[in-house]
């Protein structure tokens, strides 16, 4: 059956939490995964059936971190792959279940609406801060002694992440090309639902001709950001864990915001509202998409919430 015309016209970037891919306490791994893409795409589904063009990203934060625990548990017996290597993997991996749960959504929903993924590799500058100052959280959480003891036997930076526990970080630097963007356009003036730039997309730095994987994991709201720009989207979509972004999160005076302005956004970004490990990044990649974009619009809801955050009934709505 031939897809609808849709509602609203124009390209949405949705981007998917890493973390909502996963179950704490669960050890099913992919099959974990697997399940929980279906209410995933469920909701992507909808979202397609009301907008021309969909994009879909993803992170890969948890992912990424039980890839590196697995090269080091199994270091002894094969050699360790770089982390450039780890994002590719994880983006794959996730990547083919999404294609895969979100076109047997689409197919029960008799919609005709090809699902396509790209491993996609982005573009840093090799002189990032970044490299320096390792902020981006990856991996399970652990308790402060766990954390401590992890220090201890090896060499990884333990940072706590938002009053959640303690976390693995690694070098995030800020992503300034995306390799592939001229085949994702073309499979979205194709009409195609897409996915890709999956954990902020593999870094890379260019040296003359080639290009050269690294050891980082880029923000993937950045990397988002950055695709919904270049791809001039109407609307950018950032799933996380929480419905609405607040202010004194977690306290008794915490406040919903539902509507804010580019300007109000930044205020309170400088004022220290926003936590550097969870909603800081998103609220900084919302502000960068509407600065070059000149337009349009970021959405901020839970997994469950997005249509009805779209429709303006919950979630956070940031405009120019």
């Amino acid at each position: 059956m031939p897809a609808k015309m849709s509602e609203h016209k124009g390209t949405i970037v949705v981007a998917i939490g890493g973390n909502s891919l996963t179950s704490p306490g669960t050890c099913t791994g992919n099959q974990d995964t697997h399940r929980l893409a279906r209410e995933v795409c469920v909701e992507l589904a909808a979202i397609a059936e009301q907008w021309g063009s969909l994009v879909v990203t993803h992170g890969n934060g948890p992912q990424v971190g039980f890839e590196l625990l697995r090269n080091a548990s199994a270091a002894s017996i094969v050699p360790p792959d770089g982390m450039d290597v780890n994002v590719a993997a994880t983006q794959g991996y996730i990547g083919y279940l999404l294609q895969q749960v979100l076109g047997d959504v689409l197919e029960e929903m008799g919609r005709d609406i090809p699902v396509a993924g790209i491993v996609t590799q982005v573009q840093v500058d090799p002189e990032d801060s970044g490299f320096l100052n390792p902020t981006k959280p990856v991996g399970p959480f652990y308790t402060a002694s766990e954390a401590s003891a992890l220090m201890a036997s090896s060499a990884f930076v333990m940072r706590e992440d938002a009053g959640r526990g303690w976390r693995r970080v690694v070098a995030s630097p800020i992503p300034k090309k995306i390799i592939e963007l001229s085949s994702i356009q073309a499979l979205v003036d194709a009409s195609q639902i897409v996915i890709c730039t999956g954990g902020g997309g593999v870094p890379v730095v260019r040296e003359g001709k080639r290009i050269r994987g690294v050891a980082a994991v880029i923000d993937k709201d950045h990397a988002s950001a950055l695709l919904a720009t270049n791809l001039a989207a109407d609307t950018f979509v950032i799933s996380t864990g929480v419905r609405e972004v607040y202010t004194d999160f977690g306290k008794p005076s915490q406040k919903a915001l539902r509507h804010l302005s580019a300007s109000e956004a930044r205020a309170l970004v400088e004022e220290g509202h926003f936590a550097s490990g969870s909603m800081l990044p998103k609220i900084k990649a919302a502000l960068g998409f509407l600065k070059h974009r000149g337009c349009g619009r970021v959405v901020i809801s839970s997994p469950g919430s997005l249509l009805q955050a779209l429709m303006g009934e919950t979630g956070t709505t940031i405009v120019p």
